[in-house]
């Protein structure tokens, strides 16, 4: 009888353990991003950004253009989906597309200037 117990215990402490291990930034930033901690999320998925990422790019996007964690900014936002979009993000695409609606023609210069500063100092400058 203790033996099934102590098979279980161990395979429970395996498959815990596993699951466990995998979890990393992003998985972090999306649980505190779906609970509603903004402030967390974008903190997770800023060195992701920074670093190419492309889906942590279009989430900061998304959160600019929200409001969500940080102070709503469609300029913002379009930075962050613009630089996604030339990762191949389709969802940034979109988003992209969205806010560029409720830009100037102006604002939408001005963003895409940010964008090429952004890049062009490999993600240092990209706090405006």
């Amino acid at each position: 009888m203790r033996k099934p117990v102590l098979i279980g215990a161990i395979a429970a402490t395996l498959l815990g353990g596993t699951a466990g291990a995998q979890a990393g930034p992003w998985e972090d930033g999306m649980v505190a991003y779906n609970r509603g901690d903004y402030v967390p999320a974008i903190r997770l998925f800023r060195p992701l950004a920074e670093a190419g990422n492309p889906k942590a790019q279009n989430q900061i996007g998304l959160m600019y253009r929200k409001g969500e964690g940080t102070a709503q900014s469609p300029a913002r936002a379009f930075m962050w989906f613009s630089l996604a979009a030339k990762r191949g993000d389709a969802k940034a695409k979109a988003g992209l597309r969205d806010v560029s609606k409720t830009m100037t023609p102006g604002e939408i210069s001005q963003a895409q200037q940010m964008a090429q500063a952004c890049e062009a100092s490999n993600y240092r400058s990209c706090e405006y």
